[in-house]
């Protein structure tokens, strides 16, 4: 009878290497789980071809929606970011996932043959992602794989009845702002409703600019309010940072629409053609620039106030 030899803390016929769990970096190295994710992905795809193009035609050449591009990247960012997390969590088939994945699949029918709405067959694509990421690797792993996905929401054209409803105030907004920074820095305007008319005091010619169509409040306040979402997710793992991160996008793209719009009414003095056009959004997705530092700029103060915490859960 032969016996056999075994090492403490091994079990017989399985290997070490193989026994250990794969970091969420050893899975996307691994071909069969790229064969997997790849069969996956080409499914949801083709499953949501036409939401997806739809969305590709909202923000193609439109500065006010081209973030969306840059969503899901953000989002493997925010998972890589948990890998540990993840790589920590034990994974497994959970069957109730099924739920949700026939859920989102019969939202997104409802939402292409009953009634057609953009925006609830984008909630659908991320109610089956979800569905699919619970499904295949269970409860705890989704502790980490819940802000990445929910981000994807930003992704999302938001309907022309709630872009009309709330972009009206916020224009208004953004036209009293724009009218009294003109004023403070000498510059003859008059207020009329949502147009400010901008007097050239050498030519005494007036130049109308019409907050209305030469910037969209609305649109801006949620760009900010996705880069403040991300700026939150990643440099801090504290939640009430995380909400004051997020929170301060709506000050932040309501004072910058001011300066945008004083921007435009200003450069109106050289050229009347400036106020008008794509002008607009080129200032705008300037002004991203500071917006982003004015977050960090946040952040940096709050950190020195106070510090990260190193462990424990986000």
């Amino acid at each position: 009878m032969s016996s056999v030899t075994t090492t403490p803390g091994r079990v017989p016929g399985i290997d070490a290497a193989s026994a250990a769990p794969r970091t969420l970096a050893e899975s996307v190295a691994d071909p069969e789980v790229i064969g997997k994710f790849v069969l996956l992905a080409g499914a949801t795809v083709f499953l949501f071809w036409n939401w997806i193009y739809a969305q590709h035609q909202h923000s193609w050449g439109n500065g006010d929606w081209s973030h969306a591009y840059m969503v899901p990247l953000i989002s493997a960012y925010l998972l890589w970011q948990v890998r540990r997390d993840f790589d920590a969590a034990a994974k497994g088939v959970f069957w109730p996932g099924l739920l949700p994945v026939a859920m989102g699949i019969w939202c997104h029918v409802f939402f292409t043959v009953g009634i057609p709405n953009h925006l609830g067959q984008g909630l659908s694509l991320i109610l089956t992602v979800f569905g699919v990421a619970l499904l295949l690797l269970g409860t705890a792993a989704m502790r980490s794989l819940f802000l990445p996905i929910g981000y994807l929401f930003f992704a999302i054209t938001l309907p022309q009845q709630v872009m009309i409803r709330i972009t009206f105030p916020l224009q208004q907004i953004a036209a009293e702002g724009a009218w009294v920074l003109l004023r403070v820095l000498g510059i003859q305007a008059d207020l009329v409703g949502n147009t400010i008319h901008v007097l050239n005091t050498k030519t005494l010619v007036t130049t109308p600019l019409d907050v209305a169509q030469a910037c969209s409040g609305m649109r801006m306040l949620i760009a900010f309010i996705a880069l403040g979402t991300a700026v939150g997710l990643v440099a801090s793992r504290m939640w009430w940072k995380r909400v004051a991160l997020i929170s301060l996008g709506v000050p932040v793209a309501l004072g910058l629409n001011m300066v945008r719009v004083a921007v435009l009414g200003i450069l109106s003095l050289w050229d009347a053609d400036l106020s008008q056009g794509e002008a607009h959004t080129f200032i705008g997705t300037v002004l991203l620039v500071p917006g982003f530092f004015i977050y960090m700029g946040v952040v940096w103060a709050l950190n020195r106030a106070v510090p990260e915490q190193q462990e424990g859960p986000a």
